[in-house]
């Protein structure tokens, strides 16, 4: 296994960072993976979902899946989204919690909390929060949560098994997790994945299906399902993105599970 160091962790979410700054700011652009409705109704978002939350959430999407397959968000839930982005996610989760609920958005990158907390007053969500902070330092008490969703942040985070502890830390006993990421059938080089630039690209920091299941396991979290997989870069607008992906087996996977 590669060890990223302290300066590699830096420049590996500086990059991130760097990455969806622009899709948040230029969601017209062309990039390497599939976004905004298109990818959301490719990956099964359905059409009222996406049009009960601002056009302006949905532009900036960039999840890899559709998390809420899983069917594990309850009325008056807390639901934390882990890379919560311009808040496509978050906003529907907050239809589903309802007023006596709430929506914990939390991302690295400012130009997308700022999105997320333009369109939340939009749509008048009451319960959504907004905060700064990564996967790997959840800025949340121990069992506070009752649902965690993420939707293509995992493949992005250096220490993976701290950020996976780091779920199953703010989840209460009972709580549930749904989510969504690329994983890969062949793990790129460890030359590859020492380079921190290359880890935005969403296919290098991956790791294979069983690893990833494991690490939740792992973690303490049980009756783990995986309810659907995606050939997710086929939707890329990018030959050369398509035949890396296609290359390593990456696609994308929805599962849920249950902190005992």
């Amino acid at each position: 296994m590669v060890v990223i160091t302290s300066s590699q962790r830096d420049v590996i979410f500086d990059a991130v960072r760097a990455m969806y700054t622009d899709v948040a700011a230029h969601p017209e652009k062309r990039f390497h993976f599939p976004h905004g409705r298109l990818a959301c109704e490719y990956v099964g978002y359905p059409a009222e979902l996406l049009d009960g939350i601002p056009a302006a959430a949905v532009e900036s999407f960039a999840g890899v899946g559709f998390p809420f397959a899983t069917a594990v968000i309850r009325t008056g839930d807390t639901v934390l989204d882990v890379g919560s982005g311009s808040g496509t996610d978050a906003l529907i989760a907050a239809t589903f919690v309802g007023p006596s609920g709430r929506v914990i958005g939390l991302d690295m990158t400012a130009a997308m909390r700022r999105k997320l907390e333009r369109n939340a007053r939009a749509m008048g969500a009451g319960p959504v929060e907004v905060l700064d902070g990564n996967a790997e330092e959840i800025p949340l008490p121990d069992a506070s949560v009752d649902v965690v969703t993420s939707n293509g942040v995992i493949n992005l985070v250096p220490d993976k098994p701290r950020a996976i502890a780091e779920i199953a830390r703010v989840l209460r006993s009972g709580g549930r997790l749904q989510m969504a990421d690329i994983v890969v059938g062949t793990l790129p080089s460890e030359a590859c994945r020492s380079q921190p630039q290359l880890w935005a690209e969403c296919i290098v920091g991956a790791t294979t299906e069983r690893d990833c299941l494991m690490g939740f396991e792992q973690a303490g979290l049980v009756e783990i399902e995986v309810l659907g997989r995606c050939d997710y870069f086929a939707r890329s607008e990018s030959p050369e993105t398509r035949k890396v992906a296609a290359g390593f087996g990456a696609r994308s996977i929805v599962f849920r599970a249950r902190k005992s």
